[in-house]
């Protein structure tokens, strides 16, 4: 963890005391951190800078040193406190001055246990963030015309995440397929219509890959039903092998989606499984989710079969192990987000839907009300385990910024 801690200390106190409370301190706290004392020449370049307020008398130091801190942060002040030498009250009245002048901060001040673990959180937070800092993610082909609502504000993704969105036309992936030989697979298929048609998906995954390589995309999301009358295939294998590999790889041209995958991706290690519910029990709180492609990293096991709505080329039907689960999703414009953690109760293989079926009990049903009342979109993103935490925090992280 990238943790770096900064102090503010009255001349009034007597240093060899306040040394004493700092080592006895930071030393409760069990977290590895750089200490610069007070000198913030690289303030604002690690995933957590700390800004410890050591005793009172605090306040007019911090102002005098406000606008150079602006220079080199956009982040909050969080204010780290042990509670002793008035230290608490003058971080009260710091935070209330940045209130008052729109700045946002935070008190961390508690047990040893509680401030190490919030600690440990906003550290991680950070890292995520800089994770996404500089990211490039292409738009292959526009959205789907039906995901009306599933765009982006390229700006704000910009501005708070750090985020390029680049706009790839369809044809330059269509030319590069064209341009690719078909290869012979070693991949297994139940059927002679789907062993036909994986070289031509192979091809489709070889072609993406010259553009993910030649644009040095860390991902990208795909206006793929246009591959069904374009090429009579589909981009569902290739979809389950990027996110496998780590490059966000996300159906239908759905930005909102591939950007709720890159941020699970820099948060938890996986991409995520890109789906849309197919029905839901606001009573119990139990849904299924459904779509025809997962990332193989994300499961016990798979099967091949053909796309759903199409009937060609390939679809994948993924068995994730039952046990907790996060859904998420982030809007296009980032100033909102769903995150809900749950149970995957069971796996289906119904015909009548898209291949991969999932169906998951909410832990709190009453949280589908979102769903029917106030949903981002349709397709939300499934994550294995229980996330809701880390995932907050990012989001708090950025919404903190717009204010």
């Amino acid at each position: 963890m990238n943790i770096t801690i900064y102090t503010l200390t009255s001349e009034l106190h007597d240093e060899q005391a306040v040394s004493a409370v700092t080592r006895e301190f930071l030393s409760s706290l069990q977290i590895a951190y750089d200490f610069k004392g007070g000198d913030y020449t690289d303030y604002g370049r690690h995933a957590l800078d700390l800004i410890y307020v050591r005793t009172g008398g605090t306040e007019g130091i911090f102002r005098r040193l406000l606008p150079e801190l602006q220079a080199k942060s956009e982040r909050p002040f969080y204010l780290l406190t042990s509670g002793k030498s008035n230290s608490l009250a003058a971080s009260m009245e710091i935070l209330s001055y940045l209130r008052q002048n729109g700045l946002q901060g935070e008190i961390i001040h508690g047990n040893a246990a509680y401030i190490s673990k919030r600690i440990m959180l906003l550290a991680k937070a950070g890292e995520v963030l800089e994770r996404l800092e500089g990211c490039r993610l292409g738009i292959i082909g526009q959205p789907s015309d039906w995901l009306i609502s599933s765009v982006a504000d390229r700006e704000r993704v910009k501005s708070l995440l750090g985020i390029d969105l680049m706009d790839i036309p369809m044809q330059e992936l269509l030319d590069g397929i064209a341009e690719t030989p078909l290869k012979e697979t070693e991949e297994q298929a139940p059927t002679e219509a789907i062993k036909e048609a994986l070289p031509g998906a192979f091809r489709i995954y070889d072609a993406l890959k010259g553009i993910v390589d030649h644009q040095q995309l860390q991902g990208f999301t795909l206006r793929c039903f246009d591959l069904l009358t374009a090429v009579r295939n589909t981009g569902c294998m290739a979809l389950a092998r990027f996110n496998a590999d780590g490059i966000i790889a996300s159906c239908e041209g759905d930005v909102p989606a591939m950007l709720s995958m890159m941020i699970a991706q820099a948060a938890v290690g996986v991409t995520g499984f890109q789906a849309n519910p197919a029905s839901i029990d606001p009573e119990t709180g139990e849904m299924l989710f459904a779509h025809c492609t997962i990332p193989f990293n994300m499961v016990e096991r798979y099967e091949l079969d053909t796309h759903f709505e199409s009937g060609i080329g390939v679809g994948i039907r993924g068995y994730m192990k039952e046990g907790p689960v996060t859904i998420f999703k982030v809007s296009g414009d980032l100033s909102r987000h769903f995150i809900a953690e749950g149970e995957l109760v069971v796996s289906q293989a119904k015909p009548d839907l898209c291949r991969t079926q999932q169906v998951i009990r909410l832990n709190d049903a009453a949280k589908t009300s979102y769903f029917l009342t106030e949903p981002i979109g349709n397709h939300h993103i499934i994550l294995p385990g229980h996330h809701r935490e880390l995932l907050e925090e990012i989001c708090k992280t950025w919404l903190r910024r717009q204010q």
